[in-house]
């Protein structure tokens, strides 16, 4: 069971990972760091479970969620601006906005 559990660890970890890699897409990069953190947010419970401490654990995860929700709120809401002002989500784009 436990092993399951690393292997999803990984695979979150690794596919968020590599999308902030990849990706050249400001809503794409906001997805890829939401997929980032819920794998180290499922460490976290995880090792809590290891250890005994599982309501230190699930506070920790709590706490996650809400700074995550508002950095995924953020994101979304510059990329809105980014799209709006240049026309295009493109990171590069984001240069282009000098004064």
């Amino acid at each position: 069971m436990s092993y399951v559990i690393i292997i999803a660890i990984l695979g979150l970890l690794g596919i968020g990972f590599y999308c902030l890699i990849i990706t050249r897409n400001l809503l794409k990069l906001v997805v890829a760091l939401q997929v980032l953190i819920k794998g180290a947010m499922l460490a976290i419970i995880f090792a809590g479970s290891l250890t005994g401490k599982m309501e230190t654990a699930q506070s920790m995860a709590l706490t996650i969620i809400v700074a995550d929700t508002i950095v995924a709120v953020i994101g979304l809401a510059m990329s809105i601006q980014v799209r709006q002002l240049t026309g295009t989500s493109n990171i590069r784009s984001i240069s282009t906005l000098r004064k």
